[in-house]
């Protein structure tokens, strides 16, 4: 038995840390030690505030929540740690696992995806971010040349701008209502816009600033019989649109993507295992560094998601520490 620290979300926006006993690892499981975790400041923010509707208790689900909505409740999915017991071929190894904030903990070895060597263990919390990122390009499928903008320069919005540079002659442009963005957007190597000068007749907008002012700003800025994808998820709260004026006569198509299943077009050859693996190779580029930008102790963890919750706009993805490998 092992003794470990857990972060719920006692009831809306009311966070603890519990200790919990954790059992010896069975065959075909391993136990992990936590070295960081990361917090999404758009889904976990709404967990947190208690803004998921009943409606989609059951789909909001992480994969190895306890506990139910609104709380209390146990829910995280980016988590970096070492495999303390386990099979030999994983022992020693550091791992990624989709876990909530806890120092250690229980889970079936194929539920761990090793991290190559050359990944910073920190950068690695960023696998379930670049893995939504994915998801996002098979949902939008960008062509060679195309003229992208991303609209919502957060955790997933910069991992998809990044993401986006790489396929040839592609312009990408990350628009923000915050113009100090325009520094991440020059680590991405990706152009930046402000809301009140975006760039128009764009091929695809991909939408993931949870607002609805963004949402509409995409429908503005895409092409004629374009298609804006919608990356943000509202949790419970309304969207207004404008959907009057040109929007019938320009042929638009709003068209949501979610990470919770493969996207359509590879949902047939490509498993959500692979889709992780992906993500974690992604990560040998150091670029991504750009996204993390602030770190705090885990027993900070209460005051930290109180702190996102109230509003953090410098904020992309902050890391909790929890120890440092052996």
């Amino acid at each position: 038995m092992v003794e470990s620290s857990a972060f719920w979300v006692e009831s809306p926006h009311v966070g603890v840390l519990r200790r919990e006993t954790v059992p010896k690892p069975g065959d075909g499981e391993v136990l992990v030690r936590t070295l960081y975790t990361g917090v999404s400041r758009g889904t976990e923010i709404s967990v947190f505030s208690g803004h998921v509707p009943q409606s989609e208790f059951d789909r909001m689900r992480a994969p190895h929540q306890d506990g139910e909505f609104p709380g209390p409740v146990k829910y995280g999915y980016l988590n970096v740690g070492v495999v303390d017991q386990g099979p030999e071929s994983l022992e020693g190894r550091i791992v990624f696992t989709l876990f909530p904030h806890q120092s250690a903990f229980v889970v079936p070895a194929d539920a761990v995806v090793p991290v190559p060597a050359g990944i910073p263990a920190r950068r690695a919390v960023l696998t379930g971010a670049v893995e939504t990122a994915i998801n996002v390009l098979w949902d939008a499928r960008p062509l060679i040349g195309d003229r992208v903008s991303v609209i919502g320069a957060g955790m997933i919005g910069c991992c998809v701008a990044r993401l986006l540079r790489g396929i040839p002659g592609v312009e990408v442009t990350l628009i923000d209502v915050n113009p100090a963005r325009q520094v991440v957007a020059d680590r991405l190597g990706v152009g930046f816009a402000d809301v009140a000068r975006p760039p128009g007749d764009r091929d695809i907008v991909i939408n993931t600033s949870g607002s609805a002012a963004g949402l509409q700003l995409a429908l503005e800025t895409v092409v004629t019989d374009g298609e804006v994808l919608e990356a943000s998820w509202y949790g419970d709260r309304p969207v207004t649109l404008m959907l009057g004026a040109d929007f019938h006569s320009r042929r638009l198509t709003i068209r949501s993507s979610q990470v919770g299943a493969v996207a359509a077009s590879r949902r047939g050859n490509r498993s959500r295992r692979e889709r992780l693996e992906l993500a974690m190779r992604l990560l040998h580029d150091p670029a991504f560094d750009a996204v993390l930008t602030g770190e705090s102790s885990w027993r900070d963890l209460p005051e930290v998601m109180a702190s996102l919750a109230r509003g953090a706009p410098d904020v992309l993805c902050h890391t909790i520490t929890w120890g440092e490998p052996k």
